[in-house]
């Protein structure tokens, strides 16, 4: 397991910009850590290799972490847009999925040799998209009350083929793939209650 922290041993540091992971074996117990230059947000762990990509959104950069020797292997640039935080993984075709603030984008970079090569416009910021690997799509849950679908024509070029409207603010959530359900957190709003919305992939 591995968990963003900026801890008390780490707050000094923190104000001077800098943040951490660590990482825990199935009892809880941490088996080591790694200081990254600033705050982390999402990171995806590769399956087949050794690598985690992390968001650092105040650096405006992606950090690729040596799980194994826990180093710092390379640091990414963003910048197309800024704010980066949701990030999903496309390990066939060595793609990282990106969603940016401002402005709302969608950036895909290669991870083999860390360069963008697509940008797609997004409704609104987002807290969380996935990559549905079995239909070649990205979802793209945005606080602008809109869900983006993005079809994959091929590793570098990706068409967005559907807006459904979502409650506004409605940015976080779980895709899972195995039921091919993406299930969306929808906050309370006046007189509607918050709920879980389930949306079916076809």
């Amino acid at each position: 397991m591995i968990v963003g922290y900026a801890g008390a041993k780490q707050l000094r540091k923190r104000q001077e910009g800098t943040g951490g992971l660590g990482f825990l074996n199935f009892s809880g117990k941490k088996t080591g850590d790694i200081v990254i230059d600033a705050h982390p947000e999402s990171f995806r762990l590769e399956e087949t290799g050794t690598r985690l990509f992390v968001n650092v959104p105040d650096k405006k950069e992606i950090e690729v972490i040596d799980v194994v020797k826990l180093t710092v292997l390379a640091r990414w640039p963003v910048t197309s847009a800024e704010n980066n935080f949701p990030m999903a993984l496309d390990e066939a075709h060595h793609r990282l999925f990106v969603g940016c603030w401002m402005p709302p984008r969608l950036l895909v970079f290669d991870t083999e040799t860390g360069k963008e090569v697509a940008a797609d416009e997004i409704a609104g910021s987002t807290d969380d998209l996935f990559y549905d690997s079995k239909r070649g799509r990205v979802y793209v849950l945005t606080s602008q009350g809109s869900l983006d679908v993005f079809q994959q024509r091929d590793p570098d070029h990706y068409d967005r083929i559907a807006r459904y409207p979502t409650p506004p603010r409605t940015q976080t959530g779980l895709f899972v793939p195995e039921w091919g359900k993406l299930f969306a957190a929808v906050q309370k709003q006046d007189e509607h209650n918050a709920e879980v919305r389930v949306y079916q992939a076809n």
